[in-house]
């Protein structure tokens, strides 16, 4: 089965959504989604993949989609004790530990030394 098989419910709800400059591509087992929407149908096309791979444990999709909206502005998250970038990530569908440290480039110098209190920017 193609990676578009298998993801076709992804693949038609961002047809449907109207999402724009859509490029749907598979290439090294993996498929990519490119495109630009609301931070709305961003978080529904999350929803989506999230219900055809719990947990997102395959690895096979990556959704570059960028949000087009006052939404989509970043957020703001204050460090606790135990955090690191990747446990942080895990809260912001399609955010990447490596897209918060390439925001917060300006405060933190090593992705592996965050402190208690610091206000990091999510990306969205």
């Amino acid at each position: 089965m193609s990676l578009q098989d298998k993801y076709q419910e992804l693949i038609n709800q961002a047809k449907t959504a109207g999402v724009a400059d859509l490029q749907v591509r598979e290439q090294d087992n993996v498929l990519y989604i490119d495109g630009a929407t609301t931070a709305a149908v961003k978080d529904q096309l999350w929803d989506t993949y999230e219900k055809l791979d719990p947990e997102m444990r395959s690895a096979d999709v990556v959704m570059n989609l960028k949000a087009t909206d006052a939404a989509a502005e970043e957020k703001i998250y204050e460090v606790k004790s135990g955090d690191n970038l990747s446990k942080i990530a895990k809260n912001y569908p399609g955010v990447s530990w490596k897209d918060i440290f390439e925001a917060n480039k300006d405060q933190i110098k090593d992705p592996n030394l965050i402190h208690p209190g610091q206000k990091l920017k999510i990306p969205s």
